[in-house]
């Protein structure tokens, strides 16, 4: 019997402290651990025993988690653990803005072979050259806009 709330005891540890840790190493090992202490007890205290353990192992697991994510979260040193921040914006332009951009002139920040990053009136874009090759610091036309990025070609 200590053996198996022995290994209760260690399941729940560690997937408590798992929160603290990268990775999935202490959820596997403290799952693993409950799997070993349920099944240990079907062994030897037979269906009644084990489906007992397992009713315990689950309420034990059900409180770790409520405490891990219902509690702690709401206290000061839970706080540094959860994200409560929202990040507003996109990471590129939408298509319909780049579209508009077409028929302005751009500057080559990086060189383009064929993709790379142009500045259009002070704002950087992602640009593809339809011209092959354009060194850096060249000027361009913007000629369209195609998944998330300007279509551009060189000025002669």
């Amino acid at each position: 019997m200590s053996t198996i709330l022995l290994l209760f005891i260690l399941g729940i540890v560690m997937l408590a402290l798992d929160l603290f840790m990268p990775g999935i190493v202490l959820s596997v090992f403290g799952t693993l651990a409950m799997l070993a202490g349920t099944a240990l007890a079907f062994s030897l205290h037979g269906v009644a025993g084990g489906l007992l353990a397992f009713a315990i192992g689950a309420a034990l697991l059900s409180l770790a988690l409520y405490i891990e994510y219902g509690l702690l979260p709401k206290t000061k040193f839970g706080r540094k653990f959860f994200l409560h921040a929202e990040v507003h914006g996109t990471s590129s332009a939408k298509s319909s803005d780049l579209a508009e951009l077409a028929g302005r002139e751009a500057v080559a920040l990086t060189p383009l072979m064929p993709s790379g990053q142009v500045e259009v009136d002070g704002r950087r874009y992602e640009a593809q050259s339809l011209d092959g090759h354009v060194a850096r610091g060249a000027r361009l036309k913007v000629t369209g806009a195609q998944n998330f990025s300007l279509t551009v070609t060189k000025i002669p």
